[in-house]
């Protein structure tokens, strides 16, 4: 009965682990990297956030990777003329400070 025990608390500590690396890996956004995706800060005119979603004004959206924003853990990127809405979730408003302390 004792090994009973032990087995549920393993599988119960495995499953923990394994819902803390998948809520943490988006906090670990790569600001640098998507900056650059972005195509560097001279590309960036305006940066806004709007709930989950990170609002950028480019001057040349045709400089910006969008497959490689959303290997960084974009959950979708909508083009519209010179903007990228980008959903990040809770990375929104830390990657608007990130930026707006580099100009």
């Amino acid at each position: 009965m004792k090994i009973e025990y032990i087995v549920i608390a393993i599988v119960l500590i495995i499953i923990l682990l394994a819902l803390i690396k998948t809520t943490t890996k988006g906090a670990k956004l790569n600001y640098n990297k998507l900056v650059e995706l972005l195509g560097g800060t001279d590309n960036i005119i305006d940066t806004k956030i709007s709930l989950s979603r990170f609002i950028v004004t480019l001057k040349d959206v045709s400089k910006a990777n969008k497959e490689g924003i959303q290997k960084l853990g974009a959950k979708g990127i909508v083009e519209i003329d010179n903007e990228l809405k980008i959903i990040l979730g809770k990375n929104s408003k830390e990657l608007k400070k990130y930026i707006d302390e580099l100009k």
